[in-house]
């Protein structure tokens, strides 16, 4: 089966998104989904399958609601749930074969960058890499021999680069490229990139589109149908990378209130990049938002309604320094992971350990949906231990 978006009267994505596309559940008329917990479903007696179901592991009634929003909120053709943010990006990465080309950004997501780099040398896939936000670098690692596939974050984790979607995705599809955007950060809320050229958006759905810190999920959604989206169907199917029926009902609840939050934190996260950039311990900020910042003027083009709750900065005294400071912080959790309600730090590079792009001194922050400010009353009396 296919998840296609139910089309609710015009109304606003953030109108969309509250009322989980306005859909009561029969026979009740609920204004809350219900959970669908069963694993199998009955044939009649002339064997046929009334209810259009043969097996949850392949399409669960329980996955319908979430996968409808967000393809509504993406403007997709189709979407699909999945186990993780990693189960959903290899679900894309299944459409390549041995000898196809893989291109990535420098800068991604350190877990599946160093998934993808192992899966390309086990099974003979050839992989290019790009500089962030680069259209230059991306012509060049584009060139060659004909990609299969083209990869895009934006903006990256953790250094907040920005790539210009439409731009890449020409020139991804002008060498053959099918194009895929992890716009995790971004969300729906501040990016569409099925509309500016995309063929594919993955979401580490564990973040801001849940947004409670209780769900582990991924997401694929795909601007058309086509091949290379139903070997994504069939990978889930098959591999096994399922969402339970209660993690995905907590997703679309969580989903209900994505607009208010991402907005809240975006607000928040601006107002704290401006105020860190004018801190004397404080060295650089990393935050499109910011007029100065070298990927503003991307971030400009192509996000609307903000540039995000997420953004880095580096401190005096080095390595040693932005352990301190982490240290010191009161109202923000030390802890991995983003997107969520409440506002996270984390000293990434020796998270990501050796081989980490990330400069020792750089303290990344998610940004919740607290007072702004008591979250820079907590960043000001953590930095106080630092020399200015």
């Amino acid at each position: 089966m296919s998840s296609t978006p139910v089309r609710p009267p015009a109304v606003s994505p953030e109108t969309a998104a509250a009322q989980a596309l306005g859909q009561l559940a029969p026979p009740f008329q609920e204004v809350v989904a219900p959970i669908h917990m069963a694993t199998t479903y009955a044939r009649d007696e002339h064997g046929q399958l009334n209810g259009g179901r043969l097996y949850a592991r392949d399409a669960s009634p329980a996955y319908d609601p979430a996968e409808a929003l967000l393809c509504q909120l993406e403007n997709g053709h189709a979407a699909r749930l999945f186990a993780s943010g990693m189960a959903a990006s290899s679900a894309v990465l299944q459409i390549l074969k041995p000898g196809d080309k893989l291109v990535v950004p420098r800068n991604m997501y350190w877990a599946l960058r160093n998934w993808v780099r192992r899966f390309a040398a086990q099974w003979g896939i050839v992989l290019a890499e790009y500089k962030n936000s680069s259209l230059t670098s991306l012509r060049d690692a584009l060139s060659g021999p004909p990609p299969r596939l083209l990869w895009i974050e934006t903006p990256a984790n953790p250094t907040w680069e920005v790539t210009d979607i439409e731009a890449a995705s020409a020139l991804g599809h002008a060498h053959g490229a099918r194009v895929v955007v992890d716009s995790t950060v971004a969300t729906p809320v501040h990016t569409r990139p099925l509309d500016l050229g995309a063929d594919f958006v993955v979401h580490s759905a564990t973040k801001y589109l849940n947004g409670h810190s209780d769900v582990v999920a991924g997401a694929v959604v795909a601007r058309a149908d086509s091949d290379d989206w139903q070997t994504i169907c069939q990978y889930r199917g098959q591999a096994g990378a399922i969402l339970g029926p209660f993690e995905a009902w907590l997703l679309l609840r969580g989903m209900r209130t994505l607009f208010p939050r991402v907005r809240t934190a975006s607000r928040s996260a601006l107002h704290i990049a401006q105020r860190l950039a004018e801190h004397p311990a404080v060295i650089e900020v990393r935050y499109p938002g910011l007029p100065d910042d070298p990927n503003h003027t991307a971030a400009a083009r192509q996000m609307h309604d903000g540039c995000g709750g997420m953004l880095s900065f580096r401190v005096t005294g080095g390595a040693i320094g932005a352990r301190r400071v982490a240290g010191a912080l009161r109202l923000f959790k030390e802890a991995t992971s983003l997107g969520a309600v409440e506002s996270l730090v984390e000293h990434r590079a020796p998270v990501e350990g050796p081989g980490s792009l990330c400069p020792d001194d750089l303290l990344r922050l998610s940004i919740g949906i607290e007072a702004v400010d008591d979250l820079i009353a907590d960043l000001e009396q953590a930095l106080a231990q630092l020399p200015a």
